[in-house]
């Protein structure tokens, strides 16, 4: 139990650092999405391994749990891409008189 833990921390530990690296501007400071993939991961590995109970005897499927919870965790924290160029004009609104 405690080398899953430890694999899907690691595991989580990467995804976060890829996503990083892929998407800087879009993701908050790097502290909170590493931390955030780590701890996402444990728990997922805790909620895979409570799932399939502790007859199981590969951890490739807790690991797999980890990384999946981890990836959601992760997306959660995206930031919509910004526009490129010009800003958009919007006109103010009007009111009708008469």
């Amino acid at each position: 139990m405690l080398l899953e833990a430890l694999g899907s921390a690691l595991l989580g530990l990467a995804l976060a650092a890829a996503a990083l690296r892929m998407l800087p501007t879009r993701l908050p400071s790097p502290r909170s999405v590493l931390v955030s993939g780590v701890l996402g991961a444990l728990f997922g590995s805790y909620l895979t391994h409570y799932a399939l109970g502790p007859g199981h005897t590969t951890p490739t499927a807790t690991f797999l749990g980890g990384v999946l919870v981890a990836a959601v965790v992760l997306s959660l924290l995206l930031r919509p891409a910004g526009r490129a160029g010009r800003p958009s004009r919007r006109t103010p609104f009007s009111v009708p008189t008469g």
